[in-house]
């Protein structure tokens, strides 16, 4: 878990110097949603698989419910109450939305085929 957030800042402050300190708001809050529901995801279904492996189909497919409308919201918010900058907030928001939901994949791969609780 923890460097799943150490690349997701490391990545934001790389993306910073390279977009300057004009994009910085844009940039972390298209980081902040993703990453933070990467981070309980992963919490959610390491514990459901460790204790009812059964269940993590369904936990997931709520899960997945879940983010779609947090997501929904969360965009609406960023572009029309905090009147963020669209094009670098998109691009950020999808980079990490992308990176972290392939990474949360190849985990749950991985704990899969351990048949084991793995942390990131």
């Amino acid at each position: 878990m923890g460097w799943m957030v150490g690349a997701s800042v490391g990545s934001w402050l790389v993306a910073m110097a390279a977009g300057g300190r004009g994009v910085m708001a844009e940039m972390l809050a298209g980081m902040v949603a993703p990453l933070l529901v990467a981070v309980v995801t992963w919490e959610v279904a390491e514990r459901t698989f460790r204790q009812s492996p059964e269940r993590l189909t369904a936990v997931m497919i709520t899960a997945f419910a879940a983010k779609m409308v947090f997501f929904g919201a969360y965009v609406a918010a960023m572009l029309m109450g905090l009147l963020l900058r669209p094009v670098p907030f998109v691009v950020s928001f999808t980079a990490y939305f992308i990176g972290l939901h392939v990474a949360e994949a190849l985990w749950l791969k991985r704990l899969f085929a351990q048949g084991t609780t793995s942390r990131p």
